[in-house]
């Protein structure tokens, strides 16, 4: 028996009433609505589970109705019925929104097996959320995805570091998320409630660099017409964090080893320093021990930023990450409909091999194009970018045209051919193809599920 609530939207009462007694009979609690208007002021009060919908009524149709929910958020499945009932009819509802589609007469039985249905699939829906949050919670941190054991080594040196003044200096690849690394820092200290303010210092012309940082005060030069307070004074209590840090003009860096040794800042044309209560988190791309060896950046403050360092590792060296984060961004693109799309197997195949020189930005620049050009919710291969998707010679069965060169994708193609044969050559047994392959039945069972073999 179910205690499910249902709204009956009908405008023939006789229809409304059958409907009502099945569905009691059923264990159902049902609500009758003669049209969409007042379908609509029930919905307004209550929450229901699912909604049976007649096609045809007078003053608003069933189509009108169904835009009319779906605007107003209503989240239970609508369940269109019509004694008109036509393949165009209901694609167009489909299309619209709608869960379903049943043509009138139905049988007691049709009725009762559509909602069984749709519970199984609000069922699956609501575990997949909490499997997600479940995932979230295991594999996130402050806002950071990783299931890497080297990321989760990272989580817990954020954790060590985060309520301290010590000054960080964040290393890793561009598009690796030192940004992140840097809030996390942030938020999960004392100074939380305080501001967060950064800068790329790569980004800003050197003669305006000094301004933004420390400030200026009114006739400092030419366009100084009022004081200005800079990002150190903005972020007084809270965090400062330096992007790029390994483009801060030589000029700057004395001054911004000031700041680090004695805690106060002169604006520019001023003759009186200010005291600054500030956390520096920097972060660069660049070898910074490599640059102070050229002179190009002062061995003193490099000394100073460095006295605890955070090493991202760039997304190749965390191939397992890639399921998650595309899953993740897949939910940010992917519109409100999110939870009916899914990554197909050559996709993702096709992502774990790509080499991401641009890291996790270059993953979600994927992922968001995969989500506007995909159709039915389906990210196939075909989705990606031409350049993250694999080549022919790489995919499961696919021609070898020679043009390949690495060694890693060769070997993966040979074991992958091996596999296929020995499945091949034991009829589908996987324990005998197993022992041909000279390999433990649980290796096997992994290496098929990674290749995608059926």
């Amino acid at each position: 028996m179910s205690s499910q609530h249902i709204l009956v939207i009908d405008d023939e009462e006789n229809m409304r009433h059958m409907l009502s007694v099945m569905l009691t009979r059923q264990g159902y609690h049902a609500d009758p609505a003669a049209d969409g208007n007042e379908a609509l002021s029930r919905l307004a009060e209550t929450a229901y589970d699912f909604i049976l919908c007649d096609v045809r009524m007078p003053e608003m149709d069933g189509k009108t109705f169904l835009v009319r929910a779906l605007e107003e958020h209503v989240t239970a499945p609508i369940i269109m019925m019509s004694a008109y009932g036509t393949v165009d009819i209901a694609i167009e509802c489909m299309k619209l929104g709608a869960y379903d589609f049943i043509s009138k007469p139905f049988k007691k039985d049709e009725i009762v097996l559509v909602l069984k249905k749709a519970e199984e699939r609000e069922r699956l829906k609501e575990e997949n959320n909490r499997l997600r949050e479940v995932v979230s919670d295991r594999f996130s941190y402050s806002g950071i995805l990783s299931r890497n054991i080297r990321m989760q080594a990272l989580f817990e040196q954020i954790k060590k570091v985060a309520g301290l003044k010590t000054t960080i200096l964040v290393l890793g690849e561009s598009g690796t998320g030192k940004e992140l690394v840097a809030r996390a820092l942030h938020q999960n200290g004392s100074r939380s409630k305080k501001p967060f303010v950064a800068i790329n210092c790569g980004a800003i012309p050197e003669n305006l660099l000094d301004s933004e940082l420390f400030g200026h005060v009114r006739g400092a030069f030419t366009d100084a017409s009022s004081d200005k307070a800079g990002l150190f004074e903005q972020a007084d209590g809270g965090t400062l964090f330096l992007d790029e840090i390994g483009e801060m003009p030589l000029s700057l860096q004395v001054k911004l080893l000031r700041v680090l040794q004695e805690g106060e800042i002169r604006r520019v044309g001023d003759v009186v320093s200010r005291n600054v209560d500030v956390r520096v988190v920097s972060a660069t791309s660049r070898d910074l021990s490599a640059d102070v060896a050229a002179g190009r950046f002062r061995e003193d403050l490099y000394f100073r930023l460095n006295v605890f360092c955070l090493q991202l590792p760039p997304l190749r060296e965390r191939v397992e990450d890639v399921p998650l984060l595309a899953e993740h961004f897949m939910r940010r693109y992917g519109g409100p409909d999110d939870s009916q799309m899914r990554i197909e197997p050559d996709a993702i195949r096709s992502l774990m091999a790509h080499r991401w020189p641009g890291n996790v930005r270059e993953l979600e620049n994927a992922l968001e194009r995969a989500c506007i050009v995909c159709e039915s919710g389906r990210i196939t291969i075909d989705c990606l970018p031409p350049a993250v998707r694999l080549p022919d010679s790489a995919q499961p069965g696919g021609p070898d045209t020679g043009e390949n060169l690495s060694i890693k994708k060769a070997e993966d193609t040979m074991e992958r051919g091996l596999i296929r044969k020995a499945l091949a050559k034991t009829g589908g047994n996987r324990t005998q193809a197993a022992k041909i392959l000279e390999i433990s039945h649980r290796s096997l069972l992994y290496k098929i599920k990674e290749y995608g073999i059926e």
